[in-house]
């Protein structure tokens, strides 16, 4: 399964997307991607099964709670967590999933294969969510030059 441009461009049409894995502390991934898409404009639905609210944002206790026009899902989660987080976006019918790089498990692909669903996979979101800054714009360049960047 290779990630595409259409998939990255599909995961970011829709302006509200929840994330899964959106911690309540400040210094982690889950929650400085969760910040980072509010300021750029999407309306981020937060899925941690210990959190009421994150930074004033009602939380979602699983994905299978999360209302049903959810098209697009991020999965930051730890990767003990993160097959089961997958199934359920799948059982749900969320259209747009992306599993954070480092997040994905050796059993990830194979059951996004087996249900038929199309996944992103082995990508950092940073490098794709405009406006793309810092070390990461760098990094983009740089894979772009290699053939890093999904065509």
């Amino acid at each position: 399964m290779k990630v595409t441009k259409a998939q990255i461009t599909g995961f970011f049409e829709p302006k509200r997307l929840a994330i899964a894995g959106v911690s309540r502390n400040e210094k982690k991934f889950g929650h400085l991607i969760f910040k980072d898409l509010i300021k750029n404009k999407y309306d981020v639905l937060p899925v941690n099964p210990e959190a009421e609210v994150i930074d004033g944002v009602k939380c979602f206790k699983t994905v299978s709670d999360l209302p049903s026009d959810v098209e697009s899902l991020l999965i930051v989660t730890p990767k003990r967590q993160t097959d089961d987080v997958l199934r359920q976006a799948i059982s749900k019918g969320i259209k747009n999933i992306w599993v954070q790089q480092n997040s994905q498990t050796d059993n990830t692909l194979k059951i996004a294969e087996e249900n038929g669903k199309e996944i992103i996979f082995n990508k950092c979101i940073y490098m794709f969510a405009e406006p793309v800054v810092g070390f990461h714009k760098f990094h983009r360049t740089i894979s772009k030059i290699f053939g890093g960047i999904p065509k």
